[in-house]
């Protein structure tokens, strides 16, 4: 058995936060984020939640000039969620595929957020947690997507990309408005990740 491997097996808590899980003294995830101690071990939400599901969105090789000749690495982006309010985005790049796999999950988990559903649509009202509360944007590089409440049943109106991660955040429907370079996976889906996450950021939400 490697030291890594070894490592993964038995989880030694080097964070407050792991420290806290580790001991018991915090049992969910909710309350783990309500700490507001940061997530920088993948094993506390290995921990608290268990059946978390991942998904690649997009692997890419990309090749770097040195001086000893050309390297060339996979770039992985990785999304994490329960569908039922959590998700975490993460990438990473590695020499193979495999290893830079299990590195985007693990960084997608230390990103894992809460989003904050409701029935926010006027053509709705039915209360239930099935849409965004309000219209969030999030933006990253060139590309920017907007998210708006959606009436029950008309489901999830956007692009591949985007799709999955509102389905592993547990958003069930929901208007997309987006602009950019459609052929950029990862500003995509970091665009909506950063839409989402502004559910739990907005003033008067609770």
């Amino acid at each position: 058995m490697s030291r890594t491997e070894y490592e993964e097996e038995i989880w030694v808590p080097k964070t407050r936060l792991g420290r806290l899980v580790s001991e018991g003294k915090i049992k969910s995830m909710e309350k783990a984020l309500e700490s507001g101690l940061p997530i920088k071990e993948h094993q506390i939400v290995d921990t608290l939640l268990p059946d978390l599901m991942d998904e690649v969105l997009d692997v890419n090789m990309v090749q770097r000039m040195t001086d000893s000749g050309r390297r060339i690495k996979f770039r992985v982006v990785v999304i994490v969620g329960n569908g039922d309010g959590y998700v975490g985005l993460g990438q990473s790049r590695d020499v193979q595929v495999g290893p830079a796999i299990l590195k985007a999950i693990n960084a997608a988990k230390r990103n894992l957020i809460y989003v904050r559903r409701g029935c926010g649509s006027w053509e709705c009202g039915c209360g239930l947690p099935h849409t965004v509360p309000l219209e969030v944007k999030g933006k990253a590089g060139s590309d920017t997507v907007v998210l708006k409440p959606a009436p029950r049943g008309l489901g999830i109106a956007s692009g591949d990309s985007i799709k999955k991660v509102l389905e592993m955040a547990g958003i069930k429907d929901v208007w997309t408005f987006s602009r950019g370079e459609t052929r950029t996976t990862l500003n995509f889906a970091k665009a909506t990740y950063l839409a989402l996450k502004q559910t739990t950021t907005i003033r008067g939400l609770k």
